[in-house]
């Protein structure tokens, strides 16, 4: 499932391409996905304007005027670009290869600058909801979400009010939605690392200082791998068709019993399950 990174990409790949354009038809092959699209949406977005597109965690919003349609990309949604005269191809989104098959192009946006935003998903967990008249911060998905990692809201008094008594692993912890959005399982893993924190340590005891450098940590990894491209472990691409290139920088995810990459250090980087999600961590410097 991509991450805030890979969100925050395709968010700035479709900014330059689809931005301030007018959906002028919509074509639903396939209303089937993880809620089931209304026959309504066709007859709302058409003369409809994109004044804005925003992310929120993992999920994409599209600005109309009166409306806002969110856009979740569940495990291998992916929004394509093709140009009407020539059918060129832009790629902006994750989890495929370059075989794209056109029977999970399920949902074809024509936009009056000559561009075609077509949605695929091969397993179709992802989903559209359009709000009406609704502020953002009102809509159900999104009311419980915590603040977003880079948000002046996310900070040491935030976390220490939020872990106090809390039996629950800092791993486990970094992966809750409602603590902070936006983290996922590549980034957790490589935020911990840098840190120097076991992904098992109770969160609740974690001190002010370790607090401050985890913060600090999730930051970073996040910012290198936007500057990055994003993780392409399943292909990511942006609008340019370049390949996202931050698992060359990965310290630990997928580096099961490499040597830590710390010079000072002579530990291996090993792998555990934990809540049924791969964790990498170094068995000597991460306590």
């Amino acid at each position: 499932m991509p991450e805030l990174p890979e969100i925050e990409i395709v968010k700035r790949s479709l900014f330059k391409m689809v931005n301030k354009a007018k959906i002028v038809n919509v074509k639903i092959n396939n209303k089937n996905l993880r809620y089931k699209i209304p026959d309504t949406l066709s007859k709302k977005l058409i003369n409809e304007k994109i004044l804005k597109i925003s992310r929120r965690s993992k999920y994409l919003i599209f600005h109309f005027k009166n409306k806002l349609l969110l856009v979740h990309f569940g495990m291998s949604g992916k929004f394509l670009i093709v140009r009407s005269k020539d059918s060129k191809m832009f790629k902006t989104s994750f989890y495929y290869d370059l075989n794209i098959l056109a029977k999970h192009n399920h949902i074809y946006f024509f936009l009056n600058n000559g561009l075609i935003l077509i949605y695929n998903d091969v397993r179709r967990f992802g989903f559209f909801k359009l709000f009406e008249n609704i502020k953002l911060k009102e809509i159900i998905f999104l009311k419980k979400l915590g603040p977003e990692p880079f948000s002046v809201l996310f900070c040491i008094k935030y976390v220490q009010k939020f872990i106090k008594n809390r039996k629950k692993n800092i791993k486990n912890l970094l992966m809750d939605q409602t603590f902070v959005s936006g983290l996922g399982n590549i980034y957790a893993n490589e935020a911990l690392f840098l840190s120097k924190i076991h992904p098992l340590r109770q969160c609740s005891n974690l001190e002010r200082k370790s607090i401050k450098n985890l913060i600090y940590n999730i930051r970073r990894v996040l910012k290198i791998s936007i500057n990055q491209g994003g993780s392409s472990i399943k292909d990511f691409k942006n609008a340019d068709g370049k390949s996202g290139n931050f698992q060359q920088f990965f310290n630990v995810y997928g580096q099961e019993n490499k040597n830590c990459s710390r010079i000072s250090c002579k530990g291996k980087i090993k792998k555990i399950s934990i809540s049924n999600r791969s964790s990498f961590y170094c068995n000597s410097c991460q306590n």
